[in-house]
């Protein structure tokens, strides 16, 4: 409650400057407004969101607009003037602003990588060249580096020489003179140090780096593994590049979590707010994987043309089909849901897939057997109320339901845990076999399993 008081009393000091027109002001108020308190302003004064970043410092306006969602990000550039685009573009960190522009039309990345001063354009255009969802694209060249003939006293004057500029002095880097990379020194350790320590007695060579080509996601595992705040990002020969930074790593795990939500749900990454998504792009989003389901539940029906004649001799085995298929769908979503959560965290690699599989085996024999013993019990206490419902092999219809159970649940299981190791071992994304995609398969597969223990248990009885 407090908080959105204070919004709202930040929302009427804002107007009120506003309609006073004095832009020092203006300037004044919101350079000493916390950065989360801004982007608040522009989200809630969305006509006048260009207004709010050109009226502050270059710095602050940068910080801000960072942190703004992309549809306001791209909002923003559209409206501000071109010289305060270029300021606010050039002021932006090499990694945030490749973000930025990789998700416009080409057109548009030409158009504003003019307005980039040499320097910086040269930057943005090595980084964009990197493959998409790549380390390349998420580094930074902003870092400070030092050799290992350096004195203590030699790193600090290099600090305060090129660490206003840098994105992080948290950690300093050390090279040789072909630009190698050696290791690297927190800062801690420098302040600590005697004036005249040379670097090398510093490091431990104990190296912890990034490829420029390594996925993304491979990434955010390094950082949580070795708990760093940044990490060198080298080529294939050693040479150091650049630097990777924990915030840049939080906003890819946002986005990739949110990504695979949504293809765990059955459909395309949107990439975008939802409230934003044209409604056409939105349905082109969804319909692919909705038809694929949906053929693939045709294959159901056909499945259960060609088992007419046993449905008309024995009816009442229709009315299992629903819990059959229901009961191995939802095993094997329970399943695909455990696995891509673990894979994603790097609780699981491929190579883990035969240590799954045993797992899986076992829980779906236990989850089978219960629900299995269930069904059996149930249709023993319907046959007590209504004794000619299943007639007298009652009993092996019993069996014939508790074995299904056990072997669709089982299968499912199997399906929904191995399915995402092999995509990942195609070099697919495993969210792609999401729980609808899962359900769909076993809905098939359950019925011929099902009808297939109806035939052992009640062939040449009732069938």
């Amino acid at each position: 409650m407090s908080m959105e008081l204070e919004l709202k009393d930040l929302q009427e000091q804002y107007i009120e400057i506003v309609s006073t027109q004095d832009k020092i002001a203006l300037k004044e108020f919101l350079d000493n407004q916390n950065i989360s308190d801004v982007a608040d302003l522009v989200y809630k004064n969305q006509e006048e969101e260009a207004t709010i970043i050109a009226s502050m410092s270059v710095k602050r306006a940068a910080r801000v607009f960072k942190i703004l969602d992309l549809t306001t990000q791209k909002q923003i550039i559209k409206e501000l003037p071109s010289n305060k685009t270029a300021e606010l573009l050039n002021e932006l960190p090499a990694d945030d602003r490749t973000d930025f522009l990789e998700e416009l039309p080409k057109t548009a990345i030409r158009d504003l990588i003019k307005l980039l001063n040499v320097e910086e354009r040269k930057i943005t255009l090595s980084l964009l060249g990197y493959p998409e969802d790549s380390v390349g694209r998420l580094m930074t060249p902003d870092y400070v580096y030092v050799y290992t003939h350096n004195t203590v006293t030699e790193v600090l004057n290099t600090i305060r020489k090129f660490g206003k500029n840098s994105e992080t002095i948290d950690v300093i880097y050390v090279i040789d003179e072909h630009g190698d990379f050696i290791d690297d020194i927190r800062i801690r350790d420098i302040i600590l140090a005697s004036p005249n320590k040379k670097v090398e007695e510093l490091i431990d060579r104990r190296i912890v780096a990034l490829n420029v080509n390594d996925d993304q996601e491979h990434a955010s595992q390094v950082f949580k593994m070795n708990n760093r705040v940044a990490l060198p990002v080298t080529d294939d020969y050693n040479k150091l590049l650049g630097i990777v930074t924990i915030d840049d790593i939080l906003w890819v795990a946002n986005e990739e979590f949110s990504e695979d939500m949504q293809k765990m749900g059955g459909t395309e990454a949107l990439n975008e707010p939802y409230l934003d998504i044209p409604i056409l792009k939105l349905f082109r989003k969804r319909i692919l994987w909705l038809t694929v389901l949906f053929l693939g539940e045709l294959l159901t029906a056909s499945v259960m043309v060609y088992f007419e004649e046993e449905i008309a001799k024995a009816v009442f085995l229709a009315t299992f089909i629903p819990l059959i298929i229901s009961s191995g769908g939802n095993s094997g979503s329970q399943a695909s849901t455990l696995i891509i959560q673990a894979m994603a965290v790097g609780e699981i690699t491929v190579k883990d897939w035969w240590r799954v599989m045993r797992r899986e085996i076992i829980s779906g024999l236990l989850l089978g057997t219960v629900l299995g013993i269930i069904g059996f019990l149930r249709i023993m206490a319907w046959h007590l109320i209504f004794p000619d419902v299943y007639g007298a092999h009652y009993i092996l219809v019993g069996f014939a339901v508790g074995f299904s159970l056990i072997g669709v649940v089982l299968w499912g299981t199997l399906s929904g845990s191995m399915l995402p190791i092999v995509l990942k071992k195609l070099g697919a994304d495993p969210a792609v076999s999401s729980a609808p995609f899962v359900a769909t398969l076993v809905d098939v597969t359950g019925l011929i399993i099902y009808f297939g223990f109806a035939y052992l248990f009640l062939q040449g009885l009732i069938l």
